[in-house]
């Protein structure tokens, strides 16, 4: 046993498919779709963006930092949020940062976005009323105050960075926690993300770089559930959301230690970066992050039974993804899952929402759909199209691309 191995003692997620993870759950393993219209800010009726993956509000759960007054500081939904599944992620496993466990506890909980809500309505009140920012408005616009927020909330006062990298941004925070682990920095991490990127120069800004899902011209509007279609020949772009999640990372020894349960290890990991676009992905380094992570795992890439993949919906996206797949795997690709399909994209959340996903699938041993899924002749995959399916699972792989040329993967292990 590598007592220093990163194993998984408890996590959470809220997502467009509710607040409840198990809800949220037997919503995915039924294709229910969490993509509606955008309500998060008016829009007029030429707004090229029309439609969203919102989460449901959380101001009526008794929770302290959900206080009025504390609201009213932190404005950014962002904040709320993460500590909403921070809180529910250790009581799911019991876990309880102590004075003596808080030097031991370290947190990489960040986010890609951050609190940029807060600056511009500071920004628009200036410019329109002349009213200075309240005091607040520039902290909670740091990025790394989500990882601050969550240490004064539970008290660790371990190691603590914000791991940005994008749309990787969760995926990357579980890659510098299983370091933290290894390098014996700490016993347990606070690993995730969160985002709420429904601003509206954000969300207009990906429609003109031909990011966000735009309906074709001329082509009758078409329910928002069927939007987000990743590796789909009638794919068009991701359909924006927003949410968080958290996983809890603790050395393998600290957590048998502890009678902690876990089922779910880190087998692998590998993080690249692209050198080449500031949006476009690149095979090559793309191929590689994939390929090192099962190496790292210890296995060969026959043993890995199925693939959580980024697949955001976009045509270039999509495509180097799979190309990178079939170079790493040949033509024995295993199943591949796209939960962006249900969910849209998150932003650096959305790494941390599908791992919650993967880790509960590999548990039951079952993988939820991809949905709105028509063949696409450059891309002989499969997607789980039919509705989910049984599929015992002892290594799963996780992929995340981020913008920059951010890209991490991540081997899980099923332990028991």
């Amino acid at each position: 046993m590598d007592s220093k191995r990163a194993v998984i003692i408890g996590y959470d997620a809220v997502s467009p498919l509710g607040l409840d993870l198990a809800a949220q759950w037997d919503s995915a393993l039924q294709g229910r779709s969490g993509i509606g219209r955008l309500t998060r800010f008016p829009t007029s009726a030429d707004f090229p963006v029309q439609i969203a993956g919102e989460v449901p509000d959380i101001d009526h759960l008794p929770y302290d930092f959900l206080k009025p007054r504390e609201q009213a500081r932190w404005v950014s939904p962002i904040f709320k949020y993460a500590l909403l599944t921070v809180q529910r992620a250790l009581e799911s496993c019991g876990l309880e940062i102590t004075p003596a466990l808080a030097p031991r506890t370290a947190i990489t909980y960040s986010s890609a976005v951050g609190g940029l809500d807060a600056l511009l309505d500071a920004d628009r009140k200036l410019m329109a009323e002349g009213n200075l920012p309240m005091p607040y408005v520039n902290p909670n616009s740091c990025i790394n105050m989500v990882t601050g927020r969550v240490s004064m909330w539970t008290g660790a006062t371990g190691p603590i960075t914000s791991t940005i990298t994008a749309c990787a941004t969760g995926l990357t925070s579980m890659i510098m926690g299983a370091m933290l682990l290894e390098l014996n920095r700490a016993d347990v991490v606070i690993c995730g993300a969160v985002d709420f990127a429904l601003v509206s120069p954000i969300v207009a800004g990906f429609a003109t770089m031909n990011g966000a899902f735009v309906p074709k011209e001329g082509e009758p509007a078409e329910a928002p559930a069927l939007a987000s279609r990743p590796f789909s020949g009638h794919r068009r772009g991701f359909v924006i959301s927003e949410g968080a999640g958290c996983i809890l990372l603790a050395s393998q020894a600290f957590a048998d230690a502890h009678g902690l349960d876990y089922a779910v290890a880190i087998g692998g990991w590998s993080m690249t970066s692209d050198a080449y676009h500031f949006v476009a992905p690149n095979f090559e380094t793309v191929r590689r992050c994939i390929q090192e992570s099962i190496e790292r795992g210890g296995i060969t890439p026959g043993q890995v039974d199925a693939i959580n993949a980024h697949a955001t919906s976009t045509r270039v996206g999509d495509k180097v993804e799979f190309d990178a797949l079939s170079a790493v795997f040949g033509r024995k690709l295993p199943p591949v899952t796209a939960n962006k399909s249900l969910i849209g994209h998150a932003m650096g959340a959305s790494s941390a929402i599908e791992s919650v996903l993967a880790v509960q699938g590999m548990v039951e041993g079952i993988l939820p759909p991809t949905i709105n899924y028509q063949a696409d002749p450059q891309i002989d995959i499969d997607c789980v199209a039919e509705g989910c399916r049984k599929v015992d699972q002892t290594f799963v792989l996780k992929n995340a691309f981020g913008f920059g040329g951010c890209n991490s993967c991540v081997l899980f292990e099923r332990l028991k």
